[in-house]
């Protein structure tokens, strides 16, 4: 694991957990339009990939009773939030989103739906993240990818306004999202901007 992103995720949310859930709402949009094409069967294992403070796993387990719930987060300190939250309902696990091994820390290789809801622009190496999520998908399981958009329908002030306060918060939007996912030729794509290009929604669904 990283030891050093870690380091710097607790230091940011240790106090910012408690408040996390109250703040957010207004500016992670798209989240639940992303947990509405989740879609799973009765019997479906659903990971969340950098699952904070456990928010999404709770709608979640809301809205698709019954399903087998897992969250995978770097920062402990998240997770007491998640724990407190979820209780019994998920199994989580501290681990990096670029190298995890789910058999390891959830008796789970595979999974029907993975989700990475506003973590893609909080990851330095992003990309190998999602990799490791493709990676861990079942033959016809999902990936669900929600997270800043390339701000191209909204007046430059905007964007410009928009990435500057979220680099204080080492946020950085991911305009090369859609390209890097069309590359990836284990997975069929499916991408839509959300609320004129503030956010972006992407679905890979892995071949069988």
């Amino acid at each position: 694991m990283d030891a050093t992103h870690s380091a710097l995720m607790d230091q940011i949310y240790r106090r910012q957990r408690l408040v996390y859930d109250a703040t957010r709402k207004f500016y992670l949009l798209g989240r639940d339009h992303a947990l509405r094409q989740l879609n799973p069967d009765a019997d479906a294992n659903i990971l969340e990939i950098a699952c904070g403070t456990g928010r999404n796993l709770e709608k979640i387990d809301l809205r698709y009773p019954g399903r087998s719930l897992y969250g995978l987060d770097i920062s402990s300190e998240m997770l007491i939030s998640a724990q407190a939250k979820l209780g019994a309902r998920a199994r989580l696990a501290l681990g990096d989103a670029c190298a995890f091994d789910p058999a390891d820390v959830f008796g789970r290789g595979k999974f029907d739906r993975i989700v990475m809801s506003y973590c893609v622009s909080m990851i330095p190496q992003w990309q190998s993240a999602i990799r490791e999520a493709v990676d861990h998908l079942a033959p016809g399981g999902e990936l669900h990818i929600v997270d800043f958009g390339d701000q191209s329908q909204m007046p430059r002030w905007f964007d410009k306004g928009l990435r500057g306060w979220l680099r204080r918060f080492h946020v950085e939007p991911r305009d090369d999202l859609p390209r890097f996912l069309a590359s990836l030729p284990e997975a069929d794509v499916t991408l839509r901007p959300l609320l004129r290009s503030y956010a972006q929604y992407a679905c890979l669904r892995k071949k069988t």
